[in-house]
């Protein structure tokens, strides 16, 4: 089955400090895939890239399986689009409108769009017909989002930093509601965030940027439970840098975090080492700040 979004050595010169540089990444059917890196990495870039918001000075964008980018037809454009669902960090209607006006606004871009699914999110939701969005908490506006999204059958839905400031409840309504989404392994998502711990329950693959670069791209597994983080003196340390490749070192003032890809085997190499499971949040600390051999 073909990607629902391949991006393939995308480039893009934003400015004198920041370029998109070589950007490949791809969703495929079924899979969530976490979105990371640090404010300015070049994530939300890639995202308005991706749904050709923006022209490339190099590379390709395929949604769908079919090469749609800024330069593509806007009939083409208009197409491919309409098969994908977005979610924001703030809630992008006009804050005057009522929830139920919401649609008017927003269903004619949609062949596909559901009267009958809107109306019956908002209830599920437990959003007010009558509520004005600037009413709205942002867990509330969050949802509003998430019901227009899902209710014109999209295949792909693309969410940037959708879980910024919502509350434990709500972040966790909203991966239940990714998860179910992409249930049937036809349906994915591209999820861009900072709070790791969602990743650590949804995501099927994560995907780090760092300065316009991709980092990694790894299974999730790959992260949370074959790596590890391993405790040591300096005189440990050196050793395990020397006999473990792709380990990587982080030094504080009296010990040394040495991030290695395979935690059972640098326990039995080194069984007088400490070696823990790891975060997604110290791994990529350990990549992005840790030093390699």
């Amino acid at each position: 089955m073909q990607n629902l979004l391949e991006l393939k050595d995308v480039s893009r010169r934003v400015s004198d400090r920041f370029s998109l540089r070589d950007v490949t990444l791809t969703v495929e059917p079924g899979q969530i895939v976490g979105f990371v890196g640090a404010n300015g990495a070049g994530k939300t870039t890639t995202i308005r890239a991706a749904l050709g918001l923006i022209k490339l000075d190099a590379g390709e964008v395929h949604l769908f399986g079919q090469r749609c980018d800024a330069n593509a037809p806007d009939e083409l454009q208009r197409r491919v689009r309409s098969r994908i669902g977005l979610v924001l960090d703030t809630c992008p209607f006009p804050s005057t409108l009522k929830v139920a006006e919401v649609e008017t606004l927003v269903s004619p871009a949609y062949p596909t769009w559901s009267h009958e699914t809107f109306a019956g999110l908002i209830d599920r939701f437990g959003l007010d017909p009558k509520a004005k969005v600037k009413d709205l908490s942002r867990g509330m506006g969050m949802k509003l989002q998430l019901a227009c999204a899902l209710s014109h059958k999209a295949e792909l839905l693309i969410l940037d930093e959708a879980t910024a400031g919502l509350d434990p409840m709500a972040r966790e309504e909203l991966l239940d509601e990714l998860l179910a989404f992409v249930a049937d392994g036809q349906r994915s998502v591209l999820f861009s965030s900072h709070i790791t711990s969602d990743l650590e329950r949804a995501a099927d693959r994560v995907v780090c940027i760092d300065n316009g670069s991709i980092v990694f791209d790894l299974p999730r597994e790959d992260i949370t439970d074959r790596a590890g983080i391993a405790h040591c003196t300096q005189a440990q340390a050196a050793e395990l840098m020397d006999c473990v490749e792709g380990a990587r070192a982080t030094r504080h003032a009296y010990s040394v975090d040495v991030l290695v890809p395979n935690r059972r085997e640098a326990l039995e190499a080194f069984p007088e080492i400490p070696c823990d499971r790891i975060s997604i949040d110290d791994y990529l600390r350990l990549t992005l700040k840790g030093a390699s051999k």
